[in-house]
């Protein structure tokens, strides 16, 4: 239940109220209100011009928040059921990297799935915690990890009855979530912080067709890209936190470290008006997006060649996975040619799947420009009728740990054909991006089929990331 008039916007009508007065500037930005680069209010606008502030009096100040910020951030706080709120520009990988930075120190052992975003794993670099990579289950049809159970959470607690925090998705990218109110009970029980990376889950709670948010499930820290599902503008998102395990003045200390100190006014505003809209407009909007998914699963799963992914119990429904394995074109070719011949964007591309992602914005036609385009890619690339799934490789898998990502990082490292790294300690990630996961992370044993996974996906299209080695024929190893 909801205890703050969440009818306020107080952020956004400051800066509002700001933009509209009569000022001379002799602060930073430099634009002075876009006087200055007159070809940025050509293309952006005279009004964002004049909301683009840095922090001032009249404003309030991010890193020690005294009034429309921190009216705004409880707001925030409110909204999603958590007990506090913290703003942050620099995207979710500064919150997780936040969370983690909070609560574990350097030799600390974290729980977490193979299938975190590389933001997790470069939070471990910062902190120094070690590890303790979670089994998520598998849908070995599809070629698809899901997540972790209840079950599989408790078994690695009882491994590892040393570890300090349990970091779960809540969803993945493909909108699979766990039971997570059994994990959070257990992690109650143990005593065992929870921490959730739901970048992908900022609309949850604003829609009782949707998986449950990670602060109703008991999560003790929570990062929400609202710029994904809530309808913020990219990069911002949010720290959400329980205050009765964690010290959110800590948190402050943490976030105040890793956040820039000149944060984007426009990216804070615009969560002060995402948030007013999930609260006002989010169930009728949702409601249309979780139907409209419906009907182009109803659509796609009728064309040749082409069916979805669709789960009965914890799963987002707004995420729309197409399989393609039944065409002759991989996910990348079909997500390639979609944008190239018929103007639709998705959101990521595997070997054998696309994802696009329905939110608050799309329409009826919008549905029908993607399930158009698909049935005629559908008609003119026919498979041979012999779908080829890709099996869940080792590339999803946990490998041996034999350095803790942070010692590896920092190791006297040198580069080497791929052909004499197998057995070598790791010393960079690298990823297919999208979705981000790291195949392989430092300190990990690079092992030959990583290798030829990795391969694999270079030749089949995927956009490697990370690598030190553009061409990857070579590795950042660990030197011996």
């Amino acid at each position: 239940m909801r205890k703050l008039n969440q009818d306020e916007m107080p952020l956004l009508r400051a800066m509002k109220a700001y933009a509209d007065r009569d000022v001379a500037s002799f602060d930073v930005p430099g634009h002075k209100r876009g006087r200055g680069t007159p070809i940025l209010n050509e293309f952006f606008g005279d009004q964002l011009m004049r909301l683009d502030t840095n922090s001032l009096p009249a404003l309030d100040n991010v890193g020690n928040p005294t009034w429309v910020i921190r009216d705004a951030q409880a707001l925030l706080a409110d909204a999603y059921g958590a007990d506090e709120a913290f703003f942050v520009t620099n995207g979710s990988t500064s919150v997780i990297h936040t969370m983690l930075m909070a609560v574990l120190n350097p030799g600390d052992k974290i729980l977490m799935p193979k299938n975190i975003h590389k933001s997790a794993l470069n939070g471990l670099i910062l902190c120094g915690a070690i590890p303790v990579y979670m089994r998520p289950e598998i849908c070995v049809k599809e070629g698809l990890m899901k997540n972790v159970t209840g079950a599989e959470v408790r078994r690695c607690l009882d491994e590892h009855p040393d570890a300090k925090a349990v970091f779960v998705l809540n969803p993945t990218y493909f909108g699979h979530v766990s039971d997570l109110e059994a994990i959070g009970q257990l992690c109650y029980e143990r005593d065992v912080l929870l921490l959730a990376d739901e970048a992908h889950g900022a609309h949850f709670p604003f829609h009782d067709e949707l998986p449950k948010s990670a602060m109703e499930c008991g999560a003790d820290l929570s990062c929400i890209s609202v710029h994904k599902g809530g309808g913020s503008l990219t990069q911002s998102s949010a720290l959400l936190l329980r205050t009765k395990r964690v010290d959110p003045l800590h948190i402050k200390r943490v976030k105040n470290i890793l956040q820039s100190t000149s944060v984007s006014y426009l990216l804070m505003g615009s969560l002060d008006g995402a948030r007013w809209n999930l609260v006002k407009n989010g169930r009728k909007q949702l409601s249309q997006a979780i139907n409209l998914s419906k009907e182009a699963r109803l659509a796609l799963n009728q064309i040749p060649g082409v069916s979805t992914v669709a789960e009965k119990r914890f799963y987002d429904p707004t995420k729309l996975v197409i399989n393609v394995s039944g065409l002759s074109l991989t996910g990348f070719e079909v997500y390639e040619k979609l944008w190239q011949e018929y103007d639709v964007q998705l959101e990521l591309c595997e070997t054998n799947h696309v994802l696009a992602i329905i939110s608050l914005g799309d329409t009826t036609a919008d549905i029908k420009r993607l399930v158009d385009g698909v049935a005629d890619l559908a008609t003119r690339f026919p498979g041979n009728g012999k779908e080829a799934h890709l099996l869940v490789g080792p590339s999803f898998a946990p490998v041996a740990q034999l350095m803790s990502p942070r010692d590896a990082y920092f190791a006297e490292k040198e580069l080497i054909p791929f052909t004499a790294a197998v057995g070598r300690v790791a010393g960079e990630s690298i990823m297919a991006y999208p979705p981000g996961i790291p195949i392989i992370s430092p300190g990990e044993a690079i092992t030959s089929d990583v290798v030829r996974n990795l391969k694999d996906l270079l030749e089949k299209g995927a956009f490697i990331v990370d690598n030190a080695d553009p061409d990857l024929e070579h590795i950042l190893a660990v030197k011996e």
